[in-house]
């Protein structure tokens, strides 16, 4: 059984730790802040002393922190995990981060001997808690072969997107889709309260019709209820939004959407804070109607109901 290292036991890392340990993994911890890894260590997993130490007594190193800054300090200082790797190790990438440093650091990573992974999970935290979530994987094929039985543990619909940095790409992509979504769905929400509508009403006619979709199915309810619990904060969504407009600007884009979605959400963090949760973007309508929108018979935060299964991988329909 191979040996696993994970490094950022946040909100999306700590419950892909849980599934890893769950499931039975040999499994080393880390983060800035030793008490949250105090749940892993009671349930049997070990401590790391440094992220050079980690590489060195691990077969897989895997990286889930909230910055592409923060996951290059963790590499590249001179405790880091760069200093630890060495032939036949992998690295995996699971932070959203953005394509040019993942492979910035990947090639850093096969000059050590040791293979690069970038592999972002897409899916909400209550489906990384069941080992439900879906996972993006960039790399070469015999990496992804290699990682594919540490990534059916952690997730349930595996895809190998192609070589390193594709994963990050495509991330990006998807991240970009929910947050346009989240926001069309804040003012088509905000417009049926305002036309009279009962909510509860109008989340079933939302749901079982064209206008349906994965966030509406979970960021709606939390809305609506007013927890607006997800997980995910504005500073999260302006820093992958952001890395989604650099891809367009970089392949020489010119986007009409994307530029108005990064402005409203980055006046939304001046406004509100960058630890806002991110459906409280909905603010910005309930203050201009005066509104609340909220409904009875909605849960405060999501909880995955399916029950936990073993991954596979997806392939697209144009491979064999």
């Amino acid at each position: 059984m191979k040996k696993v290292g994970f490094i950022g036991l946040g909100n999306v890392g700590g419950k892909l730790s849980g599934s890893l340990l769950r499931n039975g993994i040999d499994l080393t911890v880390r983060d800035l802040d030793k008490s949250v890894a105090q749940p892993f260590l009671d349930q049997g997993a070990r401590w790391g002393e440094s992220p050079k130490a980690m590489a060195e007594q691990v077969d897989i190193l895997i990286t889930c922190l909230p910055s592409p800054a923060a996951s290059a300090t963790v590499l590249e200082a001179e405790d880091g995990v760069l200093a630890g790797l060495s032939e036949g190790k992998i690295w995996a990438e699971m932070s959203t981060t953005d394509e040019a440093e993942v492979l910035r650091l990947g090639e850093k990573v096969k000059a050590a001997g040791a293979q690069p992974v970038d592999c972002p999970v897409s899916g909400g935290c209550h489906r990384a808690a069941t080992g439900n979530i879906a996972i993006f994987a960039g790399c070469e094929r015999a990496t992804f072969e290699d990682m594919l039985p540490m990534l059916t543990t952690m997730g349930r619909r595996i895809l190998h997107t192609g070589p390193l940095g594709s994963a990050s790409v495509l991330k990006v992509v998807t991240n970009y889709l929910a947050t346009a979504n989240l926001l069309s769905l804040s003012e088509a929400l905000t417009t049926a309260k305002v036309a009279g509508m009962d909510l509860a009403t109008t989340y079933e006619a939302i749901r079982i019709s064209s206008g349906n979709s994965f966030v509406h199915e979970t960021e709606s309810q939390v809305i609506l209820n007013g927890s607006r619990d997800i997980s995910f904060t504005m500073d999260l969504v302006c820093k992958d939004i952001g890395l989604f407009h650099e891809v367009a600007k970089r392949g020489n884009l010119n986007l009409d959407l994307a530029p108005l979605l990064v402005e409203i959400f980055e006046q939304a963090q001046e406004k509100y804070g960058p630890r806002e949760l991110s459906p409280n973007i909905i603010k910005r309508l309930e203050e201009q109607t005066d509104l609340k929108i909220l409904a009875d018979g909605f849960p405060s935060e999501m909880v995955d109901d399916e029950p936990e299964e073993p991954g596979y991988e997806v392939v697209p329909r144009n491979r064999s």
